[in-house]
């Protein structure tokens, strides 16, 4: 067996004991469903101490295929190791994309779009711009999305973003490089896709709604915490279903649709907000290159939604509530703006943020990738007050 800590992106990390066997069944789950075999050249974007990271090297040991390993990951090593070992694979979270693919735009040339074929995300969903810039500069390369956690050994579910032999575009990814969808009674969230063969999932619902917890059980699951007595282990059993935290649904079609993380949610007025589902709105806009969604406390609503948002290059912030700026002028965003967005996509109001707040720099996140919302929280309330005190 081996222990993994989790990222701990919202409280301490835990040390998860996984088994070999859980390790061996989702390495045959990626060779089935991503492809993965012995003519891989495979880049190790993720560290090692990750379970996404080690459970593709175990997958790449398993098939035969080239591990190339860099010390950490940083764009420039990465391009640089993609165009010199001829690498065809290699997995990211969504930071690690836009890294990747902005370094790329200011390269004169790039012979990576010629040998990668296979690029699995994980950690979160990319946004659209992401998914049109991965398959412009990678244009060979089978995207794919997974959803899982060090819990259940990796990837429950995947989903085909982009399939370069067919051309196609997965038909929940409504507007991709000019090409429209059209989808009836589409689910709220976002979809990752089916169950990897091995994995059994169900929703935990309340009432009569179908969105609720999601539950798992197989032999993915982890044998328990380290410093957990087996014989109390809540989930030590194949058999037990372990709640994985995270809050969505199941459709007609078998298409699992995450909503967020149950600890995350946000409650504003007596009503329960997924940070998730707001921030999906938000990366849709040309202007917004990323955004957090946290809650600060307000007297009245409990909790105030507030939104950080970082621009994209050539986009500037307007704290007035002007809309268009004269001709021959960079194009601008402000609240006011954004709010009317969110209202044209049809969130309800409640979601819809109260304050947003300009993020210059990065935020702050795991050796992952993963967004530590917990600390971006306590920087907003900060800011917050302080701009109280200052008037």
């Amino acid at each position: 067996m081996i222990v993994l800590f989790s990222t701990g992106t919202t409280g301490r990390p835990k040390g998860v004991t996984l088994s070999h066997a859980a390790l061996i069944i989702q390495s045959l789950s990626k060779i089935a469903i991503v492809g993965y075999g012995e003519d891989d050249v495979y880049l190790h974007t993720a560290p090692l101490c990750h379970i996404g990271g080690l459970s593709s090297a175990m997958t790449m040991l398993m098939v035969g295929g080239c591990h190339v390993l860099i010390p950490k990951f940083e764009p420039k090593s990465a391009l640089e190791a993609i165009e010199r070992h001829k690498v065809t694979s290699f997995i990211t979270v969504p930071a690690i994309m836009a890294g990747i693919i902005s370094l790329i735009r200011q390269k004169e040339t790039w012979k990576g779009m010629e040998t990668v074929n296979k690029i699995l995300n994980g950690g979160g969903g990319l946004s659209i711009e992401l998914i049109k810039d991965a398959t412009l500069f990678f244009p060979r390369a089978k995207l794919l999305s997974a959803y899982g956690m060090t819990e259940t050994c990796s990837s429950l579910t995947f989903t085909t973003i982009y399939d370069p032999t067919m051309k196609t575009y997965s038909q929940h990814h409504q507007t991709v490089a000019n090409i429209k969808y059209t989808s009836v009674h589409q689910p709220q969230g976002v979809c990752v896709g089916k169950p990897a063969p091995h994995v059994e999932l169900k929703i935990c619902v309340d009432g009569s709604s179908p969105v609720g917890r999601i539950l798992t059980r197989g032999p993915h699951l982890m044998l328990r915490y380290w410093g957990e007595i087996p014989a109390k282990a809540a989930h030590s059993s194949n058999e037990s279903w372990f709640d994985t935290g995270d809050v969505g649904s199941i459709d007609e079609y078998g298409n699992v649709w995450l909503i967020g993380r149950a600890k995350g949610q946000i409650k504003s007025g007596g009503e329960n907000i997924y940070p998730e589902e707001v921030e999906g709105i938000l990366l849709q806009h040309p202007g917004i290159v990323g955004t957090v969604i946290v809650g600060v406390p307000d007297a009245n609503l409990t909790e105030m939604v507030v939104a950080c948002v970082q621009l994209r290059e050539h986009w500037h912030w307007s704290h007035g509530s002007f809309e268009h700026l004269p001709k021959n002028k960079v194009p601008v965003l402000s609240g006011a703006i954004l709010r009317r967005y969110c209202r044209e996509k049809n969130l309800t109001g409640f979601k819809i943020p109260k304050v947003f707040i300009l993020w210059t720099g990065t935020f702050p996140a795991t050796t992952t990738g993963k967004t530590k919302r917990d600390q971006v929280r306590r920087e907003v309330i900060s800011h917050l007050q302080s701009l109280h005190s200052s008037l």
